[in-house]
């Protein structure tokens, strides 16, 4: 009897730590790197263009700021450009943690939106198919707002808000690697 007790207090925290690894958001965002390079290549059909750096001049960092309410953290963003189409992987925090996402920007509208790495224990729903298809052909007007509405998702508040800022931001990208306002 004394043998089975020894064993179970073994087992229990082990598995504790199985179940943890194999259910929590962030066991699922390891893979994030090899679902970036799967998203780029398959919008370029396995053979994507070479990287391009936009560095962010003192200017752009001002416009992105206030398209995202806050500094944006980096000098420069990478992004993968051929002939008016550009591709975009951006970062953003939903509540705590950062939600990655893939934009494809055809012309000055948005092609595809895919959420590629979701850490969020909440507000999950923005990856699915039903709220990124409505930004599809999204346009950034003169005042950086989008040119059609996005219906939010209830309990996905701050999701659907980081979202909508990293689309209206990479049309903001967009219009300055291309020069077009």
């Amino acid at each position: 009897m004394r043998m089975s007790c020894n064993i179970l207090s073994i087992w229990k925290p082990a598995l504790f730590v199985w179940a943890f690894l194999v259910f929590s958001p962030q066991a699922h965002a390891a893979d994030a790197p090899d679902v970036k390079q799967d998203f780029i290549s398959n919008v370029f059909s396995d053979t994507p263009p070479m990287s391009q750096t936009l560095w962010l001049n003192r200017a752009q960092k001002k416009d992105a700021k206030k398209i995202l309410r806050h500094d944006y953290g980096a000098l420069r963003v990478r992004y993968w450009k051929d002939e008016e189409r550009t591709v975009w992987v951006l970062d953003e925090i939903g509540k705590y943690k950062p939600i990655t996402v893939g934009l494809v920007i055809n012309d000055g509208s948005i092609e595809k939106l895919s959420v590629l790495a979701y850490r969020e224990s909440h507000g999950w729903e923005v990856k699915h198919d039903f709220f990124t298809h409505q930004f599809i052909g999204a346009k950034l007007s003169p005042n950086w707002k989008m040119d059609q509405g996005i219906d939010g998702i209830s309990g996905a508040t701050l999701s659907v808000r980081a979202l909508k800022k990293l689309a209206r931001l990479a049309l903001y990208f967009d219009q300055e690697v291309n020069g077009k306002p």
